[in-house]
């Protein structure tokens, strides 16, 4: 969005993006934003850093939750990213009753289609204009893995962070692991 410049440091990427400096290493440590090419105090952010810390702001707005907002962002490249910022933002929901009666109706959150930010992207991909393959790690995206043991000798690796609903089919499954584990040995 800023042309001109093609890079910020840490400091100047906070300032033009309105988020402090730690959200910023939040941002990429749960994977929502690239690291930057070099660490330290030499790190150097580029404006596809600063157009992506938009976007994730604007879907905060509409109330997604960053597990969400990083599935949604993915696989879109930097033109992408611009095209989204470029169209007008949604206004803000007068009742947030609603959203969460969507949540517990079992839309996890999700907006319809039709209303949100992608949806221009989501008909372009069922036209056939955009391919869509299986989600997959992206290259450099870090991710936290927690292990929990089921048994001594059988542990679940769990890649985290995950949305409501995955937390919830995650507690399933090892309740109903465990319940197994407790019917085979007494």
């Amino acid at each position: 969005m800023l042309s001109e410049v093609t890079s910020f440091d840490l400091a100047e990427l906070s300032f033009q993006a309105g988020v402090s400096p730690r959200t910023v290493r939040y941002y990429i440590q749960q994977g929502l934003l690239p690291s930057p090419e070099a660490r330290g105090p030499g790190a150097h952010y580029g404006p596809e850093h600063l157009d992506r810390i938009r976007l994730i702001k604007r879907l905060q707005h509409e109330h997604l939750p960053l597990a969400e907002i990083r599935r949604r962002l993915e696989d879109l490249d930097p033109g992408e990213i611009r095209r989204l910022l470029k169209r007008e933002p949604e206004k803000p929901r007068a009742d947030a009753k609603d959203y969460i009666r969507r949540v517990l109706a079992g839309g996890h959150g999700r907006v319809e289609e039709e209303r949100t930010l992608f949806a221009p992207l989501a008909q372009l991909k069922e036209s056939g204009g955009v391919r869509e393959e299986a989600p997959t790690s992206r290259a450099g995206a870090r991710s936290q893995w927690d292990r929990v043991a089921l048994t001594p000798d059988v542990e679940l690796h769990v890649r985290r962070p995950l949305s409501r609903e995955q937390n919830k089919q995650v507690e399933r499954l090892m309740e109903a692991a465990r319940h197994i584990f407790e019917e085979e040995h007494p």
